[in-house]
């Protein structure tokens, strides 16, 4: 481990390249989930597993706040040299994504019926959904915990090993994948157990790779792992920041919803154009980790121009590569809308709209940076409380422009809650600074 004295660029890459290695691999399997099941020339199979992964997936994106707190908290107890802190945190973040997990599997019944209600699907797609789901359900456990895991490795600035997982458990995936759906004709039984078996052992790797972190002393001490203060400050910063990425979801959910009420290729050009910015979140992610552990050490030792720099490099590497993906979209956005969709009429629209996928990553910055630094300073109530004020800019100014405007409003009002995110957040800025001693 480097020292919190010695803050570089090269320092600030080491930490966030790996991570945006790790993001880009997550859109392969999908893809491939997708194409071997594309194989089987029908097209419920391609629906079931579709929407059986996003519902999972919508379920687990409620408990990254387990992967935020245990980053933020690990950083911290690190930075202040409390290693049997930061040993505890590891077994606590266990504890919870287990228990969490374990009570999914208890509530399936009830999860996955309230799903098919929100979202309603044909009787043979949900037939084959259930079937997914009932199958991949049962690696929830391992699939929360590695939230926690990630948090710990992320803030010991450990992301090449996060990076390892990520291939490990991708490359399993598609491995047994083309043997369970293809060589066996498992068809979608095939890829439910294919990515159950990565999860577990993803886990089980995991936990290889965090067994410096298993220590008796700690392990089997319940003063250590079930201190209630230390739970007490867990449950709040979690709790904030679960109100925040709910408001976060809501937003997004709320874009999509209505842009089916303008029309069908509005919709659809902005679900490609949504492609734009989730490559930006990817990207800009690994900045953001960085300045989640570089912060949280900061924070942790007591060294105020530490934090200071922190912010200020891994800002300044978040916003070349916002710059770099500007250049890109605006060069090869096209292209890359012809890629993905061969309806003419949607290309055109999406085209008309692109204009805002060049200025969204240098718009957003601020809010993908800023939630890392709050994170690694664990000031989840400044995250919940600015969130809740951008949520509320988003919906007036959807309110105001989208009657006028149209599609350009809706745009224009996402865009503006994501500067209302970065902006309100700076304000904070120079409080979560003078909560620090200087150093």
């Amino acid at each position: 481990m480097s020292s919190p004295q010695n803050i570089t660029h090269r320092r600030v890459l080491h930490i966030a390249l790996p991570i945006v290695i790790s993001n880009a691999t997550v859109p392969i399997l999908g893809a491939v989930d997708t194409g071997v099941v594309g194989q089987m020339g029908l097209a419920a199979p391609i629906g079931a597993v579709g929407i059986g992964a996003i519902i999972l997936s919508g379920i687990y994106w409620v408990f990254v706040f387990l992967r935020m707190g245990t980053s933020g908290l690990t950083g911290q107890a690190l930075g202040a040299g409390d290693d049997v802190e930061v040993k505890a945190l590891l077994a606590r973040a266990l504890l919870i994504g287990g228990s969490i997990g374990a009570l999914i599997i208890l509530f399936q019944v009830p999860l996955i019926w309230g799903a098919f209600q929100i979202s309603p699907a044909s009787r043979e797609i949900e037939a084959l959904a259930k079937t997914y789901l009932q199958i991949r359900i049962f690696s929830a456990p391992a699939a929360i915990a590695l939230l926690g895991v990630a948090g710990w490795l992320i803030a010991q600035e450990r992301t090449r090993a996060v990076l390892l997982l990520q291939l490990w458990m991708n490359g399993t995936n598609i491995g047994l994948d083309l043997w369970f759906v293809l060589g066996l004709d498992w068809g979608v039984t095939g890829v439910a157990y294919a990515t159950f078996i990565a999860e577990w052992s993803g886990l089980a790797l995991g936990l290889y790779i965090c067994r410096d972190g298993f220590s008796k002393a700690v392990w089997f001490s319940r003063g250590h792992v079930l201190n209630k203060e230390r739970l007490r400050t867990m449950a709040a910063l979690n709790g904030d920041i679960f109100i925040r990425s709910i408001l976060v979801q809501a937003i997004f959910i709320s874009f999509i919803f209505f842009s089916s009420s303008i029309g069908d290729v509005e919709l659809a050009a902005n679900q490609i154009l949504m492609q734009f910015l989730y490559i930006t979140g990817f990207a800009l992610n690994g900045f953001a980790f960085a300045a989640e552990a570089l912060v949280a050490q900061a924070v942790g030792a007591g060294a105020r121009s530490k934090l200071r720099r922190s912010a200020l490099l891994t800002s300044f590497w978040g916003m070349n590569c916002v710059c770099l993906l500007a250049v890109v979209f605006f060069v090869f956005g096209g292209m890359i809308i012809d890629v993905m969709t061969t309806a003419v009429d949607v290309r055109m629209t999406a085209r008309v709209y692109l204009i805002y996928m060049v200025a969204a990553p240098i718009i957003g910055v601020g809010a993908w940076m800023f939630d890392g630094i709050f994170i690694g300073a664990t000031r989840s109530a400044d995250m919940r409380n600015m969130m809740i004020v951008s949520a509320i800019v988003y919906f007036s100014a959807l309110y105001i422009l989208m009657p006028i405007f149209g599609n350009h409003g809706l745009w224009a009002a996402l865009l503006i809650s994501l500067l209302a995110r970065g902006v309100t957040l700076g304000f904070r800025y120079r409080a979560l600074e003078a909560a620090v001693e200087p150093s």
